[in-house]
């Protein structure tokens, strides 16, 4: 089986499973997990923090994001043709789904200065405990990640951890992988 195959299929294999659960439980592990992420000296210590603004089926984030933009920059991806651009956070009501995902981005200008961030906290479909990352397929964070020297930092929930996630020469592994029971070793 291609790669490619395999990154389908995993892909998937955890859709399945997360199907197999009810969205407050998805709520519960978020909030253990971000309470993790806070005690992290790489977070507590950063004056500018890469996000995402989740989806239904990912680590929920729109409260932790709410809650931290006042002490921190808090920077978010937006879709812009095939890659993602930084834009800053400011409020909910400064935040837009007109992208073919539906997910909320915010508007205004660019952040381009990449040396500035202090910590990147990435979501994807499935991590390893070699910390490789599987996303959705487009290859958004593949292109973005290069860019970013700041420490990478995976969340997911725990039934998205596999023995190993299919990688090629693109992916690159991130310097931790968090869910809700903790940091994968």
């Amino acid at each position: 089986m291609q790669k490619k195959d395999q990154k389908q299929l995993l892909r998937q294999q955890i859709k399945d499973r997360k199907r197999c659960h009810q969205k407050e439980q998805l709520s519960i592990w978020s909030l253990e997990l971000l309470k993790k992420i806070e005690t992290i000296a790489a977070f507590k210590e950063a004056a500018t923090v890469l996000l995402y603004y989740s989806i239904a089926d990912e680590v929920q984030t729109a409260e932790f994001i709410k809650r931290w933009c006042k002490e921190k920059c808090i920077l978010l991806p937006v879709i812009c043709g095939d890659e993602l651009v930084l834009r800053k956070y400011v409020n909910e009501e400064k935040l837009t789904d007109q992208n073919s995902f539906r997910i909320k981005e915010p508007s205004g200008n660019d952040f381009t200065e990449f040396d500035k961030i202090d910590i990147a906290i990435i979501p994807g479909m499935a991590f390893d405990r070699n910390h490789n990352r599987l996303g959705r397929g487009k290859g958004f964070y593949d292109r973005l990640l290069p860019k970013i020297k700041a420490p990478k930092i995976g969340i997911c929930f725990s039934f998205q951890v596999v023995d190993e996630v299919p990688v090629d020469e693109l992916d690159i592994p991130l310097d931790e992988v968090w869910t809700e029971n903790g940091k994968l070793l």
